[in-house]
């Protein structure tokens, strides 16, 4: 598949998953409304590191920073919701 016609497909599906997460927010889900917005928002996020940021072919090295990167991430919202949940 040509560069041409993944990012054209990865740009027809995001925007399709836009009208999802539109239609989402309109739904009254109750309780799975946060879930599902979760849900949609790392698929968008998961097809743009994948397609337009070309990490799958990408080197070790640059996985690997892709990897420490999340890995801080994390530690950083263990933290912060930390700090938040022992506030009084």
């Amino acid at each position: 598949m040509t560069s041409t016609r993944k990012n054209t497909l990865a740009l027809v599906v995001l925007m399709i998953l836009l009208g999802v997460t539109l239609e989402a927010a309109y739904l009254d889900l109750g309780v799975l409304h946060t879930p599902a917005a979760m849900l949609i928002g790392l698929a968008k996020a998961v097809l743009i590191v994948l397609i337009f940021m070309r990490l799958r072919p990408s080197e070790p090295l640059v996985m690997l920073a892709f990897t420490a990167g999340l890995f801080w991430l994390l530690i950083m919202f263990t933290l912060t919701l930390g700090d938040y949940f022992t506030r009084s």
